[in-house]
């Protein structure tokens, strides 16, 4: 959890819950260990936590006129915690598969 707070972008946009992640780099030394307790019972109970359900939805200009809304994406912001257990449980189920599978 610790090396995925290091590599937290300070430029990314905050989810709903408004934590930044300016703020997580900050603290990382102090939030890493919370952090993996919570991520390890989301995973024991099956469930996320749920501030992390939500998510703020927000259009980005894409090209061409404004008032058009076609040329808008739509993105959601969601919980930078939760995008960081998200990444930890893919890389993991990879590990997993290339051992398994003795691929690495």
């Amino acid at each position: 959890v610790l090396h995925h707070l290091t590599k937290l972008k300070k430029t990314k946009s905050p989810g709903p819950d408004r934590i930044h992640p300016r703020i997580l780099i900050e603290i990382k030394e102090i939030i890493a260990k919370p952090l993996s307790i919570i991520y390890q019972h989301s995973l024991d109970q099956g469930q996320l936590p749920d501030t992390w359900k939500t998510a703020n939805i927000t259009a980005i200009h894409k090209k061409g006129d404004k008032r058009i809304a076609g040329n808008y994406r739509s993105v959601s912001l969601t919980s930078v915690p939760c995008q960081k257990k998200k990444i930890i449980i893919r890389r993991k189920s990879i590990m997993d598969h290339l051992i398994r599978n003795n691929i690495l």
